[in-house]
Formats: structure tokens, sequence, C-alpha cells
């Protein structure tokens, strides 16, 4: 089976313009809930729905790894037991190792996330800035700007899914050399990068030092949260980022570039990782006067 044919739908559209109306097909990104729960105790005593988040199915494992770290809810794969998906009724399990204690104390949510907003379930202010373990002040990757520039070319062609539908966000991870390395794609732009994310943990590939996060959209600021705490020292995004998004990076210590186009982008903080100025390529920096 093609690995997105559990991603796409296809339904009858009348298009239309200014001089006819069709009848014809199209392609829309699967939307479906995924109710994540985790299963902890000496006896698997205690079960908790952690979250319900709306999501594009496929690489639920990694999804629901990706939120319970990202999160701060787990620390490590080692904590991880086993897991039980049923994509019939849209439920995943986590189960913990015995005398694996969770960290719930900031996860009290209203029990439903939509697939646009990573914090928006987060029952209080204290809540939403979760703690990173890695020191991505200590990572001093060395990129060229040309790298940086080329990578909105690579993310196009890697995202298959995105190329039918138009519907789905992505991130995209990179070495400082900018060889592609992995993309997950989502209808929810927190879910893309979760499901990156845990795809990294399961392989315990954490911390992502001297890696690039490409993302396909806005630069938010739950996106830099769980950049940072998978410990990614350098964000690139197609879009914005926001006011807070910005804070947090300085913060942390990460690079942020937004506005990735047309061999184009603006740098927000963290400008020492990148080379910008090579003699073979007319990149010069200019001071404000």
């Amino acid at each position: 089976m093609n690995e997105s044919s559990n991603k796409i739908a296809y339904v009858n559209i009348r298009k239309v313009d200014l001089t006819q109306c069709d009848d014809t097909g199209d392609a829309l990104a699967i939307e479906e809930p995924l109710e994540i729960q985790l299963q902890f105790g000496k006896q698997g005593e205690f079960t908790n729905s952690i979250a319900v988040t709306m999501r594009t199915p496929g690489n639920d494992l990694e999804l629901a790894v990706g939120f319970l770290f990202t999160e701060g809810i787990i620390k490590s794969h080692h904590q991880l037991k086993s897991n039980r998906l049923d994509e019939s009724d849209n439920k995943i399990r986590i189960t913990l190792q015995e005398n694996e204690v969770p960290s719930l104390k900031n996860i009290e949510r209203n029990f439903y996330t939509t697939s646009s907003c990573g914090v928006c379930g987060k029952a209080s202010i204290e809540a939403i800035k979760t703690i990173s373990a890695f020191n991505i002040h200590g990572d001093h990757a060395h990129i060229e700007a040309r790298i940086i520039q080329q990578l909105e070319k690579e993310l196009i062609q890697q995202q298959t899914v995105f190329s039918k539908t138009g519907g789905l966000h992505a991130s995209a991870l990179f070495d400082d050399h900018g060889q592609f390395i992995l993309l997950r794609e989502d209808v929810g732009r927190h879910n893309a990068l979760d499901k990156l994310i845990g795809a990294a943990l399961q392989k315990n590939s954490l911390p992502l030092s001297n890696k690039i996060l490409l993302l396909s959209g806005r630069a938010s600021f739950e996106l830099i949260q769980k950049a940072s705490m998978a410990g990614i020292p350098v964000v690139a995004a197609v879009g914005a980022p926001s006011s807070l998004a910005v804070s947090l990076a300085k913060e942390a210590g990460m690079t942020l570039i937004g506005f990735l186009r047309n061999d184009r982008f603006n740098i927000y903080c963290g400008d020492e990782r990148l080379a910008l100025h090579n003699s073979g390529e007319g990149i010069h920096t200019h001071a404000l006067a």
C-alpha cells in the first residue's frame, strides 16, 4: 500500500472560474482525532487520557511519544515499555516501564487540542513553558548561508502528500551541511514536529545537535518550545515568527530564521552560527545606521 494512501481522501467537486463550471475530483488531507493515553504504575494500574489531537493518520506512535516528550511528561525512550494502537477507534496507549513515573503536574488539559493549536488546551500560563534538558547555548554549529537558502527547494521535493493536497504542514530535519534527514507532514504544524521528534526519540537520537529544523509555515511559540526540548540549535521557517517565538529562541540560545523564500531569509537571533560573508556567494552583512 502506498504510504500516503491513508492520508488522502478523494472527493467530487465543482470547479468554477469566470467562463465555465466543471465537475472533477480533488485530493484532501485527512483529518481525524487521536486520543493519547498513558498507562503507568507498578502493575500498570493507572491509565490517563492525556490529550485528543486532530491529526493526519500515520506515524501515530511517533506523534504520541513525541508529544509526551515535548510536553515534558517523559524524558527518555528508555521509559517506554509498549504501545497499542486501535486504528478503528483512533486511540493509542503508551505504557511505561514499571516504576517509571510520568511528570503530569503541568499537563492538566481540557482534553481537546485542535490541529492548529499546540498549547490551547493548557490549564494555566505556568504550564505552557517546559524546560529542555539540553544546552543549546553550547551547540556551535557553523552553517553557510547558501545551505539555508537551498532548504526550501529540498522541502518542496520531499513533501509528497502536500504536493497532492496542498493541505499539510511539514517539519523537516537537515544536518549542518544541508543534507536531508527526515520529514513528517500533518494537518497540525505541532503534530508534524511531534512526529519528527518522536521518530528521533525512538532511535535514541536526541539531542538533535548540529541539526537544522525547517518549518513549512510560520514559527510559533509552541514549535520553538518543542524544538528546544529536542536540542535543535537552528530553526528556519518559510513564514514569519511570532514575538514570543523570538523571545524563547533567544532565551534558549537558538538561531531563528524566518521568511525563508526565494533565496532570501531574515535572522531574528543567533546569527553567530551563520557564515554570512562568502566571497563566492556575494553575501555581505550591513550594519543598521
